[in-house]
């Protein structure tokens, strides 16, 4: 670095520069060199701190900082759904259900309830398809992308295939009773929660209930869990006979794995075969009964 002396001694080979003042300048510069000087530096010092406090004050003068942007409203729910506290939505589907004195009934009450959250996101209820007078009564998740459209349950791919599942053991709409253990579709076809089970509960066992079927057939996992009241998984339930508390009796249920499943692992329709049979079996059983 260039002290001050040094370049007091510089300053004085100003020009005009004889030659020599030019080679007194060489030199200088050459011992400038092997001293190892890098940089030049003024007569006077330079506060940078107070530089730097300067020109971040012009800063902020110059312009301000922006407004905070005050928090967005929550989404806003479809209107004429009002939100509606998990407790008080059971307690009103129960009123509801229990004043149904037929299916028919019982689809106009859940037609007035707006308890359940899915409804708010749902563009139809799906409350079932098939026969009111059919002795097995089929109890799937929630209705899909097809079945919102269309306000039936299982009439998408998954539907589909069930029907061909039926027809295999002589089973045709006439014959079953089909629908869901929530009656809107949740986004993006999740799992339906606890709470939205709990609301749309107190519908479906009315449901079972005024139907009185001789069989439950429940498809998939959430259906097993829900109305089973069990943590084990689908493929530990499927197959068997359980006992199921719900309408007002105990009744036979027949866990089953789910046709979406079905589509996505092909090589288990062979369990899935295994299993219609043990439902035609029983139905079998039941006819020849005197």
């Amino acid at each position: 670095m260039l002290g001050l002396e040094p370049q007091s001694q510089l300053a004085n080979l100003a020009y005009p520069m004889t030659a020599s003042k030019a080679d007194s300048a060489i030199a200088l510069l050459d011992w400038y060199k092997a001293m190892g000087v890098d940089e030049v530096i003024g007569e006077s010092e330079i506060d940078r701190f107070a530089a730097t406090q300067a020109a971040k004050a012009a800063a902020e003068t110059a312009s301000p900082p922006p407004a905070q942007e005050p928090p967005k409203a929550p989404a806003a729910r479809r209107p004429g759904f009002a939100s509606v506290a998990p407790d008080e939505a059971v307690m009103d589907a129960r009123e509801r259900a229990g004043n149904a004195k037929s299916l028919q009934e019982l689809e106009e009450a859940l037609s007035g309830f707006d308890g359940c959250p899915l409804r708010a996101t749902a563009k139809n209820t799906c409350f079932k398809r098939g026969s009111d007078k059919a002795r097995v009564m089929f109890i799937g998740e929630g209705p899909g992308r097809d079945e919102d459209i269309q306000g039936v349950p299982f009439v998408g791919r998954a539907g589909k295939l069930l029907d061909k599942m039926l027809a295999a053991i002589s089973l045709g709409e006439d014959d079953v009773y089909v629908t869901n253990i929530v009656y809107w579709r949740p986004p993006g076809n999740r799992t339906p929660t606890l709470q939205e089970v709990q609301a749309c509960m107190p519908f479906l066992e009315r449901q079972v209930e005024l139907l009185d079927p001789d069989f439950l057939v429940l498809i998939g996992g959430p259906a097993t869990q829900h109305l089973l009241a069990t943590k084990d998984g689908i493929m530990r339930m499927r197959g068997k006979w359980r006992d199921c508390d719900i309408g007002g009796k105990t009744r036979q249920a027949l866990p089953i794995l789910h046709p979406a499943y079905l589509l996505r692992t092909p090589a288990a329709k062979r369990q899935a075969w295994r299993d219609l049979l043990t439902l035609k079996a029983a139905l079998n059983k039941t006819d020849e009964a005197p």
